[in-house]
């Protein structure tokens, strides 16, 4: 008998980031690290620099930087420097 392999859709999180702020290269880096490590199989990771495209940043209702939006269901929202690994981990592996 076949056996059918359910393709796991990839983590796809968009992170709203001002410039090269501090916060902001934490963020980055954190999220970064927290994805290679335990999302290594598949992950989808795009930075909108709301100094660059403040008219997404709005769209998406974002006015505090850095803002991480879980796009892959369910969708979530974390604001900060994302520097807590392990809260981090916890709302990016909710499902």
């Amino acid at each position: 008998m076949p056996k059918f392999h359910t393709k796991v859709p990839p983590l796809r999180v968009r992170l709203y980031v001002a410039g090269n702020a501090p916060n902001s290269v934490r963020a980055i880096a954190s999220l970064r690290a927290v994805c290679d490590e335990h999302f290594a199989s598949g992950h989808e990771i795009e930075i909108v620099d709301m100094l660059v495209k403040p008219l997404e940043a709005l769209a998406d209702g974002i006015i505090v930087t850095p803002t991480l939006l879980k796009l892959s269901p369910p969708a979530q929202r974390m604001v900060g420097n994302l520097g807590n690994a392990s809260q981090l981990l916890e709302m990016l592996a909710a499902k």
